[in-house]
């Protein structure tokens, strides 16, 4: 070999490691903007889920006092029970319709995230 095609030599090696080098920071870059907007989501998820969550125990309380109230103004004892009555099974199904609630916004969440990190470009 002479010195000038050991030069070309090293010239394109050089050039091939630079190219990847330059793929490997392009793909760690993407990764981590993938990454940011993760968790860009995930905070906003999360102040999602709060309010949600905020809002359910706003409606509950809501219902709790109209129910005390309405106690408050039974006209006797069978009446009370009655109102307790409906307001234990109405606050059964609201707890269930949250849970529900809340789950399928936890499912769509997990999904979105797992879409988001493993989607190719």
């Amino acid at each position: 070999m002479t010195k000038s095609t050991t030069g070309q030599g090293a010239d394109a090696a050089q050039d091939t490691a630079t190219k990847m080098a330059e793929k490997m920071t392009e793909q760690m870059k993407a990764a981590g903007d993938t990454l940011r907007k993760s968790g860009e989501r995930m905070a906003e998820t999360g102040t999602e889920l709060g309010m949600r969550l905020l809002d359910q125990a706003e409606a509950n309380t809501r219902e709790a006092f109209a129910a005390m109230r309405a106690a408050a103004h039974a006209k006797d004892a069978a009446e009370v029970m009655r109102i307790q009555s409906d307001y234990l099974r109405d606050q059964g199904n609201r707890a269930m319709e949250q849970a529900r609630e809340i789950g399928s916004l936890i499912t769509s969440y997990g999904r979105e995230a797992i879409e988001r990190i493993t989607k190719k470009d």
